[in-house]
């Protein structure tokens, strides 16, 4: 979720006649945030999480599972509390979670309604409000409809996927899609629809996204569509590959659902360090968390949703992605502007940017002029490369010393896969940094244990220094690596071989290698996470020697040790991903042809598993290690018991 500022939207060619007005005033902006609060100190941990979620109606009659365009209905009721704590006065209300629209009609984003904080009783809480929020939003569904916690609806674009039923637009409207209708984008904020349109004028054509194709032993070969039925006037022809899953939508992309953590630094400096250790394992923990495998009723060979939202908000005209010369452009870009982190952004980091950033050298001359320092100047510099997708006329002129909205306008679209958030002007919010490759699972047991994780895995860094620094160019050829078919359980990522580089660490963990050097390798994620012996720790053994020095209460340790369980089964293979689960249970299906193709039932079956899985109804012991059992209680009423493994 961006910047969800309200007004009158302008038209492109408006907006457009903006773009280097809103640059150079959201330099401005961040230089006066900048110097207000770069000498901010010791903020303590908080952080929080965000879920989106997918909304879906079930036919049980006719056995099909539709994405249900709900939200529309429900968001009002949900985000009531907090709206009537704003017209008291109350800015900061203690509410158990809060509720934002997300671009589709059939999506909703929560958060827990106040941060968590740094004590680790806090770590034990998070499955249990993401368990009121599912419960919350199923309370406003109508019989027949679910909220399911999944990355991508598998038949998105397929014929009638939305209930109630809506009809594409190719020739006109906002996506000018041959599959998603404008009627699924969220209608009552103007910011979706805008990014939308804007977007698709921008680069002059619909999205183009070209996902390959699963193929299994009678899928056609090559897989070739026709796509002249559906109106297409040679664009959708021209655009599609052969053996691939072709979509025309942003919504494709961003009708998809993710997982993120955002925590509180304790300055400046931590914050831009804990980004760039961060950045590292963004790739990882795309590909343990892979739960996208379908998308417009088809089998793909890649388990994420990355590579098609990356496509699918790629703005870039046909003259920046170098298809032709510079005329009406000021730059080539290499990518969209969805994609993986271009810099690392701490002075500490700065030899391992080996690839070229592409910044713009007036507003870097700016920033540095006005003193800030090279690495998180160039940063900034580099987001500024793009133009505003989305701008209201009410926001045109704003007070540089004292607003933010330029500047969050450019911050907040460009999609990566770390975000560095410079705290909101008087707030009490300090830097923070936003973890952002994630993808949804199906339980909220799943969602707490990698939401903790990556707490965990802060507070490791900090504070036995890690140096998990490789080469930028190391880290792109990762996020390639982590969207390829079973990469968590195949796949190898480079890796730091020694990343315990602190002096006060050195020795406490010589008993699992030697000095060496600062090298990287190849390593698949059970290395990674588990560690090898008398070669590499493991992240999971490092957190839990970092949780050995703290005085856990029994709850708490028995909910981290589930969770570092869990994930440790996931990297080692033991343990299946979603992506890799729901690609087995299509082919396994008795409907399913051996085509690559999803069919009506085949999705109804897979979402009424998905449903009762998330609601704890069944367990897939493939999935997950949550073990229940019933007991009975003092009164003689049935109570689960949660055991630790």
């Amino acid at each position: 979720m961006g910047l969800l500022t309200e007004g009158t939207p302008l038209s492109w060619e408006e907006t457009k006649k903006y773009a280097d007005h809103v640059r150079r005033h959201g330099i401005r902006q961040f230089i006066a945030l900048h110097d207000g609060l770069k000498d901010r100190k010791n903020d303590g941990l908080k952080w929080g999480e965000e879920i989106e979620y997918i909304l879906v109606h079930f036919d049980d009659a006719n056995r099909r599972a539709r994405v249900a365009l709900r939200a529309v209905d429900i968001l009002p009721k949900l985000m009531q509390a907090e709206k009537e704590a704003a017209m008291n006065g109350d800015e900061h209300p203690s509410l158990p979670s809060l509720w934002r629209p997300e671009y589709a009609a059939y999506m909703v984003e929560g958060t827990p309604g106040q941060p968590y904080g740094s004590e680790p009783s806090d770590w034990s809480e998070v499955e249990a409000n993401m368990r009121a929020r599912r419960k919350e939003v199923q309370a406003l569904l109508p019989e027949g409809e679910a909220v399911l916690s999944i990355s991508a609806f598998p038949r998105t674009g397929c014929s009638d996927f939305t209930f109630p039923p809506s009809v594409p637009t190719p020739k006109d409207g906002i996506s000018r899609s041959l599959w998603f209708p404008d009627a699924a984008i969220f209608p009552d904020h103007p910011r979706f629809s805008t990014l939308n349109r804007n977007a698709v004028q921008r680069s002059g054509q619909r999205a183009l996204i070209n996902l390959p194709l699963f193929k299994d032993e009678r899928t056609p070969s090559p897989f070739h569509e026709d796509f002249s039925a559906l109106g297409d006037e040679g664009e959708a022809k021209a655009a599609a590959k052969d053996d691939h899953i072709y979509m025309d939508a942003m919504g494709f992309g961003t009708g998809c659902c993710c997982l993120q953590v955002t925590f509180q630094a304790s300055d400046l400096e931590e914050a831009r360090l804990l980004y760039d250790e961060l950045l590292v394992l963004c790739p990882l923990m795309l590909s343990l968390t892979s739960a996208a495998p379908i998308f417009r009723g088809m089998l793909s060979d890649h388990d994420c949703r990355w590579e098609v939202i990356s496509c699918a908000s790629d703005d870039r005209t046909a003259e920046e992605k170098g298809l032709q010369p510079l005329k009406n452009d000021r730059y080539r870009i290499p990518k969209s502007r969805y994609d993986s982190v271009d810099c690392y952004i701490s002075p500490l980091s700065e030899q391992y940017n080996d690839t070229e950033l592409l910044v713009d050298e007036d507003l870097l001359k700016v920033m540095l002029d006005a003193g800030i320092d090279r690495q998180l100047a160039r940063h900034v510099a580099h987001l500024f490369i793009r133009d505003p997708l989305s701008l209201f006329a009410e926001q045109v002129n704003q007070d540089d010393e004292h607003g933010t909205d330029h500047f969050e306008n450019l911050q907040s679209t460009n999609w990566q896969t770390m975000r560095f958030k410079p705290p909101p002007p008087n707030s009490s919010i300090g830097w923070r940094v936003e973890f952002r490759p994630m993808e949804t699972q199906l339980t909220d047991f799943e969602n707490a244990a990698f939401s903790v994780f990556i707490v965990l895995l802060t507070r490791v860094i900090l504070t036995y220094k890690l140096n998990l620094l490789i080469p930028l160019s190391k880290v792109d050829e990762n996020m390639q690596q982590a969207m390829k078919r079973d990469s968590a359980k195949e796949g190898r990522f480079y890796f730091r071989k020694d990343i315990l580089t602190g002096p006060t660490t050195r020795p406490f963990y010589e008993k699992w290698f030697g000095l060496g050097k600062h090298e990287y390798t190849k390593m698949s994620l059970n290395d990674i996470f588990n560690g090898v012996e008398n070669e590499f720790p493991g992240l999971i053994p490092l957190v839990e020697d970092y949780l050995k020095d703290l005085h856990l209460d029994v709850h708490t340790s028995c909910t981290l040790h589930r969770y570092l369980r869990f994930i440790s089964l996931k990297a080692s293979g033991e343990l299946q991903t979603t992506a890799s689960w729901m690609r087995d249970f299509v082919r396994s299906h008795p409907d399913y042809k051996q085509d690559s193709v999803v069919s009506e039932e085949i999705n109804y079956d897979l979402m009424k598993t998905c449903q009762k899985i998330g609601n704890e109804e069944i367990q897939e012991p493939k999935l997950s290690t949550q073990h229940e059992v019933m007991r009975k209680n003092s009164k003689g009423e049935g109570v689960k018991q949660i055991f630790c493994l």
